[in-house]
């Protein structure tokens, strides 16, 4: 995965001192290294059966939905509040500074469904830990979780402990 890392921009600084962001927008508008980044996802989970791929607001609608298709499994986003028009359930969760909250349709994940969640960044863990809650809230079981990039150092796999969790390019700092 090293080839995907060198596409990545690192910019320092942003979005405040001291923080280095990995800015996968250099990897997405290379052709290459877009349909590199697709396949590895979607071979992390070749051959499972998968009923449903959650993607997360946003740049995990990047993502979900071309992994959904390789393994022929339907995409169900997971949004910030007031965007999806039907019954919904939702979740509120603590952030650094504050709180967020994710909802997802009612209907969308059913009981016993298969599901992968998958997401452009693993930092702290966070909001994917309340997307697991939410789509098990559903009936969901999670047959795994996948990321492009994670950030160990930030060590957001101690959230999900318990759950099979993949990403493709890991930063130690």
């Amino acid at each position: 995965m090293d080839e995907l890392k060198k596409l990545i921009r690192e910019v320092p600084d942003f979005p405040k001192p001291g923080i280095n962001f990995y800015d996968i927008t250099t990897l997405l508008k290379h052709p290459a290294g877009l349909r590199k980044t697709v396949d590895a996802l979607a071979a992390e989970f070749a051959g499972a059966q998968i009923d449903t791929v959650v993607g997360i607001e946003a740049r995990g609608f990047i993502f979900a939905p071309a992994l959904a298709y390789h393994l022929g499994a339907g995409f169900v986003p997971v949004r910030k509040p007031r965007k999806l028009p039907a019954e919904r359930a939702s979740i509120s969760y603590d952030l650094e500074y504050g709180q967020d909250t994710l909802e997802i349709h009612r209907d969308a994940i059913g009981n016993g469904h298969r599901v992968i969640i998958a997401d452009d960044l693993l930092a702290t863990g966070g909001t994917a830990r309340a997307v697991v809650d939410l789509v098990e809230s559903l009936g969901g079981k999670i047959e795994g979780l996948v990321f492009v990039v994670e950030l160990e150092f930030l060590a957001g796999r101690k959230k999900l402990e318990g759950y099979d969790v993949r990403s493709l390019i890991k930063y130690q700092s």
